[in-house]
């Protein structure tokens, strides 16, 4: 895995142009079946995936922290959501809250999360392959596929069975 995480950000740089261009297209003319097929690609790909071995997007990313976020990990810690924003969170520059460093502060040596049952929104959903309305996250995506092995390998194998 340690390999794989190695040559991601090159391996998706050197398909970026692919992707872009892939992607553009997907924008201007989805086809009909594009939430069923990315629900399936999903699936497949993360039978095969262990995030726990490779946990590359806590070690190298943050996530955004919704106030909803903020509130039940807070409760979760016992401590009121400002002393909770104070000790581990910064207001970025597009004003929403992020962790005050990377990697992940809750993030254990064996890429266990240790508020894994509360964890933010964003956690829960990333690397966000599976979610509705698939082609309106495409920059995302294009930044997640140099960060998650699964996220790549999910764009590729979208190329193949999606003709545009």
């Amino acid at each position: 895995m340690e390999d794989i995480i190695k040559n991601l950000p090159k391996q998706a740089k050197d398909k970026h142009k692919e992707n872009k261009t892939f992607f553009a297209k997907l924008k201007k003319k989805p086809p009909k079946q594009l939430d069923y097929i990315m629900q399936e690609l999903h699936e497949e790909e993360f039978q095969r995936t262990n995030c726990l071995e490779c946990a590359n997007c806590c070690k190298t990313t943050g996530p955004l922290f919704t106030d909803k976020d903020v509130d039940r990990i807070a409760k979760h810690f016992r401590m009121k959501p400002s002393k909770f924003i104070d000790e581990f969170l910064r207001v970025d520059e597009d004003n929403d809250y992020v962790l005050q460093s990377v990697p992940c502060t809750f993030l254990g040596a064996d890429n266990y999360c240790s508020i894994y049952e509360v964890r933010p929104k964003a956690c829960r959903e990333y690397p966000h392959t599976d979610r509705k309305k698939f082609q309106q996250i495409s920059n995302l995506t294009l930044k997640n596929v140099a960060i998650c092995p699964a996220a790549f390998n999910i764009v590729e194998e979208m190329k193949k069975r999606i003709k545009l």
